[in-house]
Parts: structure tokens; sequence; C-alpha cells
């Protein structure tokens, strides 16, 4: 059924407003950058006010982070203020006056330009950013004595030489705490991986004072884990963090064995409750460092920073340069529109007539000319395929109907038969009729169960469990389950496997791939003929071969042996051949297991089946 587009949805109404707005934007992007090139030079050097700012902020946040009040910091503002000009002035969060470079009773500015507080900045990596976390510089309790800072500090020169003697060139860095510890050029603590005989694990054992205030940090950590109701496994314990130069942050704790938990359902639960308790550690750790470090720095304080006495220059323009740009905004526009109009039409087109065909009925199967090279002509090619492989589709659809049909049909009409003549008493059910309708009703099952598997490996919902594999045990496997089946039919069955393979994938599936092209091997060589299973290692891939010395596939029809219900023998005899799903069902499985499958055959001589899988690697 045909529909009319509303005019607010057409193409073309909207290329054109598209176009009108851009060059609106583009007009106006124009003229404000021709004013701001001419005050760019003014703002810049207010804008490098910037880095000072920053660091007056971490200035004064390691003042905070090192003193447990602020009743000396008007030195450091006076020194702070006299080295970049800037007025600087701290005040409580209630606004009472702590510092200020300027005289008594001179207002502050309007806003406070950051807070500082040495327990919810980052300032020490990266000035200026205030995010929730600790200042680095705030130890504390964790200050080590003086003996302690000469004892770990002779330690780390006794592991810094260990390194020099094992080729590792790194130096000792003193923390914020007084610890000394050891980095590469890299800034990597500790020179990265340790050599064997460096590691002794005495540089980095924790000191009388640190133990201490570690034991002081548990106790209030273990306090709001029970506030909040979170048990550990076992006793929560708390070490020295090193690698981010602060005091402890890091806790371990021992978490209940998932893997012993015998459904996925309980797996999940179990995931799920110990990543709920490791975030509540987590958040307890960290009040209770903030509540351990509190009484040794200064309380959070509002920092006001002091603005030139010149207002920035403001974007003006003035009636002759408005004129002009209203007149060049109405050509270009005009250009716009007039531009858009042509070659939207040339659009527009094409689209239709790739409306008309697809609105035809599905049966017609209707082509649309291609008279363009761009995307459009682009369009009408992918349009034409599809219409092109849904006719093909439709016909094999047709055709599978009528094969699964067929396929269906014999075992069916025999089984049906069977119990005719046995229901009129015209024969009894003897084991031998009761064997041949069983043999039947495998036939029908065999048929629904690979139509079952195609399904679900095209559908994408085959399930594998994978798992590592060798190439030579697989193959053993798959010889040794159809042994049996080539030495009644006098075809030998042999391996050859270079080296020892592996890959991952579901074995069963494997053996499943495999045994089908070795049934249809057996099938279609002849007495005194071999089959030959061999598997080697290709680059990331092992390539699995299956190559008998059967009568071969004609040059025809190598392209359609992975079809559907396809076989060679034309007649469909299933002494010759089995359902016509075992190599469609092949090319599934190995896709399924992100490889490929091929074929190489010549008639008189034997086929050969190739698989290629990624290995285990």
């Amino acid at each position: 059924m045909k529909r009319s587009v509303p005019l607010r949805k057409r193409l073309l109404v909207r290329l054109l407003i598209t176009s009108v707005l851009i060059a609106i934007c583009s007009v106006a992007a124009t003229a404000w950058l021709a004013v701001e090139t001419t005050t760019r030079a003014i703002q810049e050097e207010q804008g490098q006010v910037l880095a000072e700012d920053m660091d007056i902020l971490r200035q004064l946040s390691g003042y905070a982070a090192t003193h447990r009040d602020w009743s000396d910091v008007a030195r450091t503002v006076r020194a702070l203020s006299d080295r970049t000009g800037r007025r600087i002035a701290l005040t409580t969060p209630a606004r009472t006056p702590i510092a200020d470079s300027e005289t008594r009773n001179t207002a502050l500015p309007p806003r406070a330009a950051a807070a500082v507080d040495p327990l919810h900045t980052d300032t020490f990596t990266d000035p200026g950013a205030q995010v929730t976390g600790i200042d680095p510089r705030a130890v504390g309790p964790y200050r080590l004595t003086r003996a302690e800072r000469e004892h770990v500090a002779l330690l780390a020169e006794k592991r810094r030489a260990c390194f020099a003697a094992n080729g590792v060139e790194t130096s000792v860095t003193r923390l914020p705490t007084g610890r000394s510890v050891l980095t590469d050029a890299d800034g990597t603590v500790d020179g990265g991986q340790a050599p064997t005989n460096c590691a002794d694990g005495v540089l980095n054992t924790p000191t009388a004072t640190e133990r201490k205030a570690l034991a002081e940090l548990t106790a209030h950590t273990e306090d709001c884990l029970g506030r909040a109701g979170t048990e550990f496994d076992a006793p929560l314990g708390l070490t020295v963090d090193f690698t981010d130069h602060s005091s402890p942050a890091r806790y371990v704790a021992k978490m209940s064995p998932v893997a012993r938990l015998t459904t996925d359902r309980a797996r999940s639960a179990e995931r799920t409750r110990q990543a709920a308790v490791a975030k509540q550690a987590e958040r307890c750790v960290d009040s209770s460092r903030r509540r351990q470090l509190a009484p040794y720095v200064a309380p959070a304080a509002e920092l006001f920073l002091g603005h030139a006495d010149s207002a920035a220059p403001r974007f003006d323009m003035s009636a002759a340069n408005k004129a002009k740009v209203t007149g060049v905004a109405g050509l270009v526009l005009a250009l716009t529109v007039a531009a858009t109009a042509l070659v939207a039409g040339r659009l527009v087109r094409p689209l239709r007539a790739l409306t008309h065909a697809a609105q035809q009925p599905p049966d017609q199967h209707v082509r649309v000319p291609v008279t363009t090279q761009d995307e459009t002509g682009i369009l009408a090619v992918a349009f034409n395929d599809l219409t092109e492989r849904r006719e093909r589709m439709e016909a094999q659809r047709k055709a599978m109907v009528a094969d699964i049909a067929h396929e269906l049909r014999t075992p069916l009409t025999n089984i049906r038969g069977w119990l005719e003549v046995a229901r009129d008493g015209i024969v009894d059910p003897d084991p031998e009729l009761l064997a041949s309708l069983h043999e039947e009703a495998l036939v029908l099952q065999r048929v629904i169960d690979d139509l079952q598997d195609l399904a679900a490996a095209e559908a994408g919902t085959l399930a594998l469990h994978r798992e590592p594999v060798r190439a030579d045990e697989l193959l053993e496997q798959v010889v040794a389950a159809h042994r049996v089946a080539a030495g009644a039919a006098g075809i030998g069955l042999r391996t050859a496997v270079d080296g020892t393979p592996w890959l991952h994938a579901d074995p069963l599936r494997m053996r499943q791939a495999l045994g089908n092209l070795v049934s249809n091997a057996i099938r279609h060589t002849p007495a005194d003929g071999t089959i030959t299973l061999s598997a080697r290692r290709h680059g990331d891939a092992v390539h699995f071969q299956v190559a008998d010395t059967g009568g071969g596939i004609a040059p025809e029809d190598l392209t359609s042996v992975f079809e559907r219900f396809w076989r060679a023998e034309k007649s469909r005899s299933r002494r010759t051949g089995g359902s016509g799903l075992g190599l469609p069902i092949v090319r599934q499985l190995v896709t399924a297991h992100g490889g490929t499958v091929t074929v190489t055959s010549e008639v008189g001589e034997g086929s050969i089946f190739t698989l290629r899988l990624p290995d285990a690697t």
C-alpha cells in the first residue's frame, strides 16, 4: 500500500533545513571567531593564572596535610601572594577568616575558588583536581621515628646495591611517611620485578610505628564493618601500600571458594555477596583512615582567590559589522538552499525508485536500475543483490521442504505399511519385523536430530563446552568409533599427526564433525580403500584432514557438497548416501568454533576435507 510521506519528514525538506542550519552556524561561528581573535591576547594573559591557582591549592593542601591547624598559615599565604601577585584568603566553611593576604575587612570574592581539605582531595598527583581522595602527604600516625627512618634507609640502600649487582638500576626515594623505597627509571616502586636473591621481605615489613597505626586502623575498620553488619570469613588484615606513595589503604580478606558451590545460581549469588562485602570493606577502610588521620591534619577551609581589577574584554560587534555579517549570511543561505535543492533532487529520484520496487509483491522479485556510481548506486546494487538472494533462498526453502518430505516419507511409509499388515494379521510381529521397524524409526530419529543440530548451529544457539583437546587423542577416538564399520566394508583407517597440536574446542562436537566426514568417506570408498585422518599445526591454527581413496566428487558439484540434502548419488538411495545433512552439520560445527572447512577432490582419485580451527594459544 502506497503511503504519502508528510512534508516535514521528506528527505528534501530535511536536507534543506539541515543546510540552512549549517549555514547559519557557519556564519555565526565565523563572525564570532573574527571578533574573538582581537581579544585572544588579553585573555591568554589572564589564562596563565590557572597554573598558579592550582599550585596555590597544592601548597595549601600540603600545609593542611602536615599541620594540625591553620595557626601558622599566614606566613605561607603571604609568601604565595608575594610570589604570584594574587590575593589569597582562607576562611572556615562558615566564612570565618583564617588568613588573608589583603588588609583586614577587605571584601571577599563572591565565590570560593576551591575547598582545601587534605582528606578529600587529589592535589598531589593532579593539582587543582577536587575528587574524593586523601592527600598522600597526610600521614599522621604513620610517620616513622628518626631511628626507624635511618634503619629503613639502610635497608633500602642495601637492596639498591643488590639490584645494581643484578643489573637493575634503581634509586632511593623517601615517601611522606619517612619510609625509603626503591624506584626505577619508570618510577616503578621497588624496581618492578625484584631479583630472587634481593626479595628478602625485610625492606617492606611494617615498622613498630606502622604496626601500631595499622592496628588502630584495623580496629576502626572492624568496628565500621560490625556496624554495617558485614562479616568476613577470615580476620581482616591491613597492610601498607607503597605503590601510590601514600599511607595504608589496602585490605586483605579471605573469601569463600566460589568454585566449591554446586550450582551456577549459588556461585553467582556468592560472587554478588562477595562483591558487596568487598565494596563495604573498602568504604570502611577509607572512612576509618580519614577518622584516624583527622586529628593530624588541619580542618577543611575555603580558598578565595582575587582577580585583576579590570574586567575581561567582552564580546562586542559594531553596527557596521552586524550589517556585513547579515548580508553575507543572506548570500550564504541563498546559495545553500539552491545547491541543496539541486543535489537533493538528484538524490531523491533513485530513492523513490527503490521505494517503489520495495513496495511490490515479494513473489515478483523486482530489480531497480543502477544509474549512478555513488552511494545511491551502491544501495541500488545492494538492493538488487538482496532481491537475488531472497529469490535463491525462496527456491532453496521450497527445495528443502520437498527434501525433508522425501526423507521422512520413505521410513514413515515403511513403518505404516508393516504396522497395517501386522494389524490385519497378514504377518506376525516377530523379532525380525520389530527390528525392521526399529531401524526405520532410527532413520527418522537421525534425520530429526540432524535437522535439530543444524537449526541450532545456524541460529547460533548450539551450546559448546570448550576445553583443551589434543588433536592426536581426538583422531584416535574417532578412528576407534568407526573401526568396526570400516572393517566390515574392507576399508583401512589410518592416522597421521605432526607433533602434538592442541586446540580449545568442544570434544564431543569435534568428534561429531570428524565422525560425519569419516562416515561419509566409508560410504564412498570401495573395499581395499584407505581413509587417512591427519592433524598438524599451521601458524596459529590446527589443520585436520580426512582423505579417502573413493570415487571423488565432480568439479561442478564441489560448490554444493555443504548444502542441505545434497547427495552425489542423484537417486537419493540410502545404500550409498546418508540423510544429506552430515556435511552441512560439519560446516556449522566448524564455524561455531571459529574455523573453516574446505574440500578438494578429483574424480577417481578421492576427496580431501580440510578443517582449519584456532589453536589453544
